[in-house]
């Protein structure tokens, strides 16, 4: 029996808010991928994709998710964990997830610059083409697909009564 939950989505799904909240009610522990990528490494996302790269960063996050031990857990992954295989496997394996979904121009409201969060794509692309690209990996990983585009508590509740 699987006794943690991970959530994936894009930037603006809302996993951190929900994740909390779902943590909260649920009496387990809440990790924020994206959080422990920046504690670890004493940098922002930011930063370490000036420095370093977007494959950098998604070699980094891939590193983070595995070494989380799934154990009664809600965790937050980073929007782009979906392109390393390895990683999505290990949550796969050791917890229920869930996919945000929220249609691209609520994303665009929510989030109105990508330009200081560390958004993990390659430089020619756009957030539109890097949001569809990722949407088939979100919906191939996961376990089941909640509408997040509405109130937070609602998803939370959608989210307790999958599981």
């Amino acid at each position: 029996m699987k006794n943690s939950i991970s959530l994936i989505g894009m930037a603006g799904a809302g996993k951190s808010s929900v994740g909390k909240m779902l943590a909260t009610e649920l009496n387990l522990e809440f990790k924020d991928s994206d959080i422990l990528i920046e504690s670890h490494y004493r940098k922002s996302l930011q930063e370490i994709l000036n420095q370093q790269g977007y494959l950098k960063l998604r070699e980094i996050e891939d590193l983070v998710i595995r070494s989380i031990p799934m154990d009664s857990v809600v965790l937050s992954t980073g929007g782009s964990a979906v392109y390393s295989k390895a990683a999505m496997q290990y949550i796969q394996q050791h917890s229920n997830v869930f996919y945000l979904q929220v249609p691209f121009n609520l994303i665009i409201e929510r989030v109105p610059s990508f330009s200081d969060r560390g958004f993990a794509k390659k430089p020619e692309q756009t957030i539109e083409e890097a949001f569809y690209e990722r949407e088939i990996l979100y919906k191939q990983y996961s376990t089941y697909s909640i509408d997040n585009s509405a109130k937070i508590e609602e998803c939370v509740a959608s989210i307790i009564d999958l599981i």
